[in-house]
């Protein structure tokens, strides 16, 4: 698994492809959400990709990131730093899953390998991205940081009609339906009939 060796021809091509999403300023911006929410304690990553991956990849940054949006009852109850593989992937897909439970929706979460492994960390900065809009839209208090930094998403915004106002309305001819006010038919011809032409 992590002894990988390169890619080559269209492997290569679509890894290159993938790479080439991964955007340095939204990882700047994460960067800084994300010790701003946890604290100084989880410190900064280098600069540049392999950096962000290796700061993420034991999972518990995350699992703290996760913890720190809900108020009671934290969804990671055991955050553990280990050496070993396997815990560190258990830990990032406890982050997945409450990260799902959070709100954000499936086709938005990346996968335990896209992180682990480094194949794919555009789509975990699309995660983290899709976390902090949430986060910033339900204004819970548990979001630190610059509301800017993160777009508010879309809220249900539903209407309750009385049955009179129900009843007015279907008398109503929109205007996307036209208009036949002042249209007949007078002067109209027959299909197929051919135009009168005469001369004097």
């Amino acid at each position: 698994m992590a002894n990988k060796g390169p890619s080559y021809g269209l492997s290569r091509e679509v890894q290159s492809k993938i790479d080439k999403k991964y955007d340095p300023e939204l990882e700047e911006r994460l960067v800084h959400w994300i010790t701003l929410q946890c604290g100084d304690s989880v410190g900064k990553p280098q600069p540049g990709k392999l950096g962000f991956q290796q700061w993420l990849k034991d999972g518990c940054i995350l699992c703290e990131l996760i913890n720190s949006l809900f108020k009671d009852s934290k969804p990671v109850k055991k955050i553990q730093s280990s050496p070993m593989a396997f815990k560190q992937m258990e830990q990032i897909s406890q982050f997945l899953a409450a990260a799902e439970r959070y709100g954000v929706t499936k086709t938005d979460i990346f996968q335990t390998v896209d992180l682990w492994e480094g194949k794919d960390l555009a789509a975990v900065q699309m995660t983290l991205l899709s976390l902090g809009s949430l986060a910033v839209t339900k204004s819970d208090g548990c979001y630190r940081g610059d509301p800017s930094w993160f777009h508010k998403k879309s809220q249900e915004n539903k209407r309750e009609f009385t049955e009179e106002q129900l009843k007015e309305g279907q008398n109503v001819i929109g205007l996307q339906m036209g208009t036949n006010k002042g249209a007949s038919q007078a002067g109209t011809t027959g299909y197929g009939r051919p135009r009168q032409i005469l001369n004097n």
